[in-house]
């Protein structure tokens, strides 16, 4: 692997490197300033291809990242850092993107472990509520975009109490009949992938991958405990631990809205966003039913903050399908 770039190296005579915040199999993480636009900071995502591949295979792979970096710019939610360019310099691409400050929530999550606790529920939905969100997002997008590699440590929370999903390293876009080939992407990290996903490009994959992984990144988040990986639940399908055996705080709802998300076989899955969360709601009012022996007004459902959180989720994502359809 090739060394990373150092303090002072400057990109595209436009941003100098601060410092190396990340590496992994393929590229590197930067810091950098922006000398056109003065105070702002960016994060930049170097892409090394490997130099042994075939010519044919690395100028394919340079188009892939063009037309997916090209996708990546258009977007535009709360929830995802915002791509501001994209170039090539001698066998490297980069992506820039916004900077986000703040701990990812597996160091927020390490935190509590080492002090024995679980983190609060209500703050695990409020951040669940905004990955939600930024998921229909994408898989609503024409064609729809696939991340691929949904984790606690690619969610960081920013000063202000949001999330961010910053890394787009495996992002996928499902354009029928189009086999896509490698770009800046291994198979995803193996406790939060679906089977489906264990066959690189030539494996199928799409909106129920995603899905797969928010059920695992929450898992892990109201669990501390690292979800078994699909491979070892194929073959032994009794070793996932149910959530609530570990943390009996999270409500039942909770549990079984996990557990689907999490089904090996992605039509054991929900299709989509919007019907997890109808899997949420029907199993909530099924646990109070099953608590309250005289009748109950629909409202009551949702007293709890978590209630509230998951039924503004549930309305937001029917109200998306609702103005798609006419479009």
């Amino acid at each position: 692997m090739p060394e990373p770039l150092k303090s002072g190296h400057v990109l595209k005579d436009r941003y100098t490197i601060k410092k190396l915040i990340g590496r992994g199999g393929m590229g590197s993480l930067y810091l950098a300033d922006d000398n056109r636009l003065e105070g702002r900071r960016c994060a930049i995502k170097e892409v090394q291809q490997d130099s042994e591949l075939p010519a044919e295979i690395l100028e394919q792979a340079r188009s892939q990242f063009y037309r997916e970096a090209s996708v990546l710019a258009q977007l535009d939610h709360p929830t995802l850092p915002k791509v501001s360019d994209y170039f090539s310099e001698e066998n490297r691409d980069y992506l820039v993107m916004d900077y986000v400050p703040g701990d990812d929530l597996k160091t927020l999550m390490d935190q509590a472990r080492r002090n024995g606790q679980f983190l609060q529920i209500d703050d695990i939905l409020s951040w669940g509520k905004q990955l939600a969100g930024a998921l229909v997002y994408l898989h609503n997008q024409d064609p729809p975009v696939i991340h691929r590699d949904i984790k606690p440590s690619n969610l960081k929370l920013n000063p202000q109490g949001l999330i961010k999903l910053v890394d787009f390293g495996l992002v996928k876009q499902l354009v029928p009949d189009e086999l896509t080939i490698t770009v800046i992407q291994g198979r995803g990290t193996a406790l939060y992938t679906p089977l489906e996903q264990y066959g690189g490009d030539t494996g199928h994959t799409d909106k129920r991958s995603d899905i797969y992984a928010f059920g695992a990144t929450f898992y892990h988040l109201m669990t501390n405990t690292p979800p078994v990986e699909a491979k070892q639940r194929f073959l032994m399908p009794e070793s996932l631990i149910s959530p609530r055996e570990i943390n009996p705080s999270i409500p039942r709802s909770l549990e079984n809205l996990i557990l689907s998300a999490m089904a090996l076989h992605p039509d054991g899955r929900p299709e989509d966003m919007l019907a997890l969360e109808e899997i949420h709601l029907r199993d909530r009012y099924v646990e109070h039913s099953n608590n309250e022996d005289r009748p109950v007004e629909v409202m009551e459902l949702f007293r709890s903050p978590i209630d509230r959180i998951f039924l503004g989720v549930a309305m937001a994502l029917a109200l998306i399908a609702i103005v798609t359809s006419f479009i």
